[in-house]
């Protein structure tokens, strides 16, 4: 079976997100990068087939975009950390992840033609949180798609698969080739161990050129939200000074 995870380069968690003096883009000095941490459950599960079945189970790890200035800036540096939990070749499609259609043409000209059994996506990415790249894909290559699946197992060709939804669970069953997006549940996260990041430096890096595409989306202006307004504290035994604090609001 084959196995295509599609990350993405995204700021730390923890960054105090800056943008440049025009508003254009993301002010990345100092900032450092990781694997987008919904991608890292697909990895985590990648991983998992991968052990069950060595020698029959391959698991590429791809990303589109750039490497940057500096080390925390690496796009290379995180798709090694992922090829450390014992996966077998990464990808790296050489090119600025400008749109989410510009990023589904540049995996689904990858995939075609390789005969991938299951392409697996985090449910979104944490800086823009569009949660489109996976449907385009799927569309692209005229895939199946599954979203926001928090457990899958293979058997007989076919994948079964569950998601959340309103006030419950949703039991699938879907045919291979499948592509799917994940969120929490997919797999627990893993740590890569000393044995895996040293053999994870002598594995496959492949540095491709994009294909020729042009971006629909042109970002305008990146803008932080307002400051929070003034607030005005009630006290919880002030029942009356609530209702007439909403009521001059107009919100009662």
């Amino acid at each position: 079976m084959k196995v295509l995870c599609c990350v993405s380069h995204v700021p730390d968690t923890t960054t105090r997100i800056q943008f440049t003096p025009d508003g254009a883009a993301l002010d990345r000095t100092g900032v450092t990068f990781i694997i987008n941490p919904y991608d890292d459950f697909v990895l985590a599960r990648a991983a998992e087939l991968k052990e069950k079945s060595p020698t029959t189970v391959q698991v590429t790890v791809l990303c589109v975009g750039k490497n940057g200035a500096s080390s925390a800036d690496s796009v290379d540096g995180n798709l090694r950390k992922a090829l450390a939990l014992g996966l077998d070749e990464a990808v790296r499609i050489d090119a600025e992840a400008k749109d989410a259609y510009y990023v589904a043409r540049q995996i689904a000209a990858y995939a075609e033609g390789k005969n991938y059994d299951l392409i697996m996506f985090g449910k979104e990415s944490i800086d823009y949180n569009g949660s489109q790249v996976p449907g385009m894909v799927a569309a692209l290559l005229g895939l199946p798609f599954i979203s926001y699946a928090t457990s899958i197992t293979i058997e007989n060709g076919k994948a079964h698969l569950t998601r959340e939804i309103t006030g419950g669970k949703e039991v699938l069953e879907c045919p291979l080739p499948l592509v799917l997006s994940a969120q929490k549940g997919l797999a627990e996260w893993r740590i890569p161990n000393v044995r895996g990041i040293m053999q994870a430096k002598t594995k496959p890096l492949h540095v491709l050129p994009p294909v020729e595409i042009l971006p629909r989306v042109r970002t305008l202006k990146h803008e932080p939200p307002p400051p929070k307004g003034a607030f005005k504290k009630i006290e919880l035994d002030q029942i009356d000074q609530l209702v007439e604090e909403l009521a001059n609001k107009g919100l009662i």
